[in-house]
């Protein structure tokens, strides 16, 4: 049956310790791990998924035109799900990277698992500091495909759990789309020329396009939904951006 609701993943448990016969154990150090959830908004597309989307966003709360993209990403097929990175209580102005990032991740990625969805066949995509998650997802764990819109962090690293978008992008091991606006403070072209030229580097498939001005977003709203304007080139932008991401899936998660 198809439609939003929310559940929870469970965060892998911390693998037992491997010893000898005369290793001491510390049975401290081996109790389980806790079961810690990680709170999940998902929409479940008509029938079976083809597989799954991983939509990573920035703020505690999921905005309206984020829930529309999931929704959208369920009509083409996807079961789509957006974790709640900011459960641990860190507070909303912290970006979440490093290993609590890939927990998290995994802990997705597995409830999609658990779903049918195949793990080749599991897909991410984010925007702003989201975004930048996204690529570096891409470059360690064995996801389908990966899209990252508006994001930062291109040649220093957002934070110290962050590595720079430059020195991430040719360690890429799934096919990437990067989506930039020409006029975004946080992403100068001269970045995003360099980061279009670190991911040439990488052994999969990229691709880096930049827009004019920031109208390409899928994650900002319409200023009036329900009407379109082929000849407004900000609307042009948005359908060019949102086609975009719906054929990289597409045609890297069969």
């Amino acid at each position: 049956m198809s439609g939003t609701f929310s559940d929870f993943a469970v965060l892998r448990s911390a693998p037992a310790p491997t010893v000898g016969a005369d290793d001491e154990v510390d049975t401290a150090a081996s109790k389980p791990v806790s079961q810690e959830k990680v709170p999940l908004t998902a929409v479940e597309p008509e029938g079976s998924p083809r597989g799954g989307i991983v939509v990573l966003h920035e703020a505690r709360e999921i905005p309206d035109s984020l829930k529309d993209l999931l929704r959208a990403l369920a009509l083409e097929g996807w079961l789509a799900v957006a974790p709640d990175l900011f459960h641990r209580g860190h507070g909303d102005d912290k970006e979440v990277f490093g290993d609590d990032l890939f927990a998290d991740f995994d802990a997705t990625s597995d409830w999609l698992v658990q779903r049918g969805v195949y793990s080749d066949c599991i897909g991410v995509i984010g925007f702003d500091d989201a975004g930048t998650a996204a690529l570096i997802v891409a470059t360690s764990r064995p996801v389908g495909a990966a899209v990252s819109v508006a994001a930062a962090g291109i040649v220093e690293p957002l934070n110290s759990d962050a590595v720079a978008l430059v020195d991430a992008a040719p360690k890429l091991q799934a096919p990437w789309l990067g989506l930039y606006g020409e006029n975004d403070p946080h992403t100068p072209p001269e970045h995003i020329e360099a980061l279009r030229d670190a991911a040439t580097r990488a052994s999969v498939a990229t691709n880096v396009v930049s827009y004019s001005g920031v109208e390409h977003r899928a994650d900002h709203p319409r200023e009036q939904p329900g009407s379109s304007d082929d000849t407004d080139p900000a609307e042009a932008a948005l359908v060019d951006a949102q086609t975009r991401i719906f054929d990289w899936f597409d045609s890297f998660m069969r």
